[in-house]
C-alpha cells in the first residue's frame, strides 16, 4: 500500500499535491491501494476543517483513493509502542527540562558543533527513574540511538548513509504522552503495511529516524522510498507559504485548471515526448526512477501555456460561468486570447461595465448615436462602411471607440469577429456604456 499523509494545518501546498499525485499515479501502475492519512497529532496547529478542503482538493483533482484514516485515532498504538521499546531497554525515560536542552543547544551554537542530546537521562537506573516519576517530575521517551549507521536505496537520490551521531537518541513521546511526527509516523507505516514511500526531500532526514523506529521495533518488512525534489520558485529559492502561487487553492481561484496544474505538476523535473497529457495519460509512461534530482524552478508562464492547452477541450464556457447560452460564442473568443479561466470571466464581466476611458469619450457618443438609431447589418463590411459614412470617424478614433462600445476595451479580439457573435444583443450592451 502507499500513502499520501498530509497535515490539516494550512492551504494546500503545490508540493504536496505533486507528492499525492506521484502516489496515485505509481499506486495505479503497480497495482496497490492508495491511503490517505490525514497526519492531525499536532492539536495546536490543526486548523478545522482543512482536513475535509485535503480531500475535496483530491476530488478535483480526480486522485482516487481506497481508504482514509486520522493519525489522531492511533494513539493508544503510538504509546503502547513507545512502552514496548521501554521494556525492551531500546528507549528511555528522560526528565530534561526545555530549559536545560535549551541551553545545551546554545553551548553547541557557540562551539559551533550541531546539538545532539547528551545523554544524561540514559543511564538512569530504574530506581532513580522510579523516584523522578514518583515525585511527578515532567518527562519525555527517548529512543536510543542506533550503534550502526542506517543506509537505504532511494528510488531517486540513491544510497544514502546515516551515521548514528546524525539520528541522535531523539524524542518518540512527548510529556502529554503524544507521538512526535517521526515516531507517529513510523508505527502507522507499520499497522498500514506501506511498502513504498513517496515525499518531498525535505523529509530525507526523516527517514533513517523512522527506519531507526521499525528496526528497534524488530519490523523486518522492507518499505521503499523516493525523495521527490524541492519545487524552487522564480527567485530560485524554496518555494514557500508567502509565494501565492504555492497555494493549490490560489491556482484554483486564478482560474487555472486542475488538469494543467496535475499535467505541470509532473512535468517538473520530467522530460517526456509529449508536453500535454492528463493525469491519467500519465499513468502509461511515467516513470518515477527518471525524475533529475535536481530541485525543479516554478514557472508560472509555462503553467498558463499549458492552461491555454487543455482550456481548449472546454466546449461550454456559458455553463461552466453560469451564464446565458447567447454569449457562448463571445466567452469561446475570450478563451482564445485569455491563459486561465478568470481572465476569461473578468474580460466577460467587464463587457457588462460602463466605460470609463475618457480618451475617446466623444466618439464613443458618436457612434453609439448612429447604432442605436438604425438597424444592425448582418455583414460586418456593410456595417463598417456606413458606420464610416455617417460618423466620418476612421483609423484608431473609429476602431478603439468601436471595440469599447463592444467589450469596453481599446485593444482585444477582431472586431469582425465580435461584431458577428454580438449582434443579435449588441444595442443593448452598448446603452450601457
Amino acid at each position: 500500500m502507499l500513502r499520501f499523509a498530509p497535515s490539516p494545518t494550512g492551504d494546500m501546498h503545490i508540493g504536496n499535491l505533486r507528492v499525492a499525485i506521484f502516489n496515485y499515479i505509481v499506486a495505479r501502475q503497480i497495482g496497490e491501494k492508495l491511503l490517505i492519512r490525514i497526519e492531525d497529532t499536532d492539536k495546536e496547529r490543526n486548523i478545522e476543517g482543512k482536513d475535509k478542503e485535503i480531500l475535496k482538493i483530491l476530488d478535483i483533482f480526480g486522485i482516487k483513493y481506497d481508504q482514509v484514516v486520522y493519525q489522531s485515532a492511533n494513539l493508544h498504538i503510538h504509546q503502547e509502542m513507545a512502552k514496548k521499546l521501554l521494556d525492551s531497554k531500546k528507549a528511555f525515560v528522560c526528565f530534561c527540562s526545555e530549559d536545560d536542552i535549551s541551553i545545551e543547544r546554545e553551548k553547541a551554537k557557540l562551539e559551533k558543533r550541531p546539538y545532539r542530546y547528551s545523554g544524561k537521562c540514559e543511564y538512569l537506573t530504574q530506581k532513580e527513574a522510579e523516584k523522578k516519576i514518583k515525585e511527578k517530575k515532567p518527562f519525555v521517551i527517548r529512543i536510543k540511538k542506533p550503534e550502526k549507521p542506517i543506509k537505504f536505496n532511494d528510488i531517486i537520490k540513491g544510497e544514502k548513509i546515516f551515521e548514528p551521531f546524525d539520528i541522535d537518541s531523539f524524542v518518540i513521546l512527548r510529556a502529554d504522552l503524544t507521538p512526535t511526527y517521526n515516531f507517529a509516523c513510523s508505527i502507522d507505516d507499520m499497522i498500514y503495511d506501506i511498502t513504498l514511500v513517496i515525499r518531498g526531500e525535505d523529509h530525507l532526514s526523516n527517514t533513517p529516524k523512522q527506519i531507526h523506529i521499525r528496526k528497534s521495533l524488530g519490523y523486518d518488512k522492507e518499505i521503499k522510498y523516493a525523495h521527490l525534489p524541492i519545487i524552487l520558485n522564480e527567485e530560485g529559492k524554496k518555494m514557500s507559504k508567502r509565494d501565492k502561487a504555492s497555494s493549490v487553492k490560489w491556482l484554483l481561484e486564478e482560474g487555472f485548471l486542475p488538469e494543467a496544474i496535475a499535467n505541470y505538476l509532473i512535468l517538473l523535473g520530467n522530460s517526456f515526448e509529449r508536453e500535454v497529457f492528463t493525469l491519467e495519460e500519465a499513468i502509461e509512461f511515467f516513470d518515477i526512477t527518471k525524475i533529475s534530482r535536481a530541485p525543479a524552478k516554478f514557472d508560472i508562464e509555462k503553467l498558463k501555456f499549458l492552461n491555454k492547452e487543455h482550456m481548449k477541450n472546454i466546449n461550454n464556457l456559458a455553463k461552466r460561468f453560469n451564464v446565458n447560452f447567447i454569449y457562448e460564442e463571445l466567452l469561446q473568443i475570450f478563451k482564445n486570447e485569455s491563459s486561465t479561466l478568470k481572465e476569461i470571466k473578468e474580460k466577460f464581466d467587464k463587457v457588462f461595465e460602463k466605460s470609463e476611458d475618457e480618451e475617446f469619450k466623444n466618439e464613443r457618443e458618436i457612434l453609439k448615436k448612429e447604432i442605436l438609431a438604425n438597424e444592425l447589418e448582418e455583414n460586418y463590411d456593410e456595417f463598417k462602411k456606413r458606420i464610416q459614412k455617417n460618423t466620418g470617424l476612421k483609423g484608431k478614433k473609429l476602431f478603439m471607440p468601436l471595440r469599447e462600445l463592444l467589450i469596453n476595451e481599446k485593444h482585444g479580439a477582431e472586431i469582425k469577429d465580435l461584431y458577428k457573435v454580438m449582434r443579435t444583443y449588441l444595442k443593448e450592451i452598448i446603452k450601457i456604456r
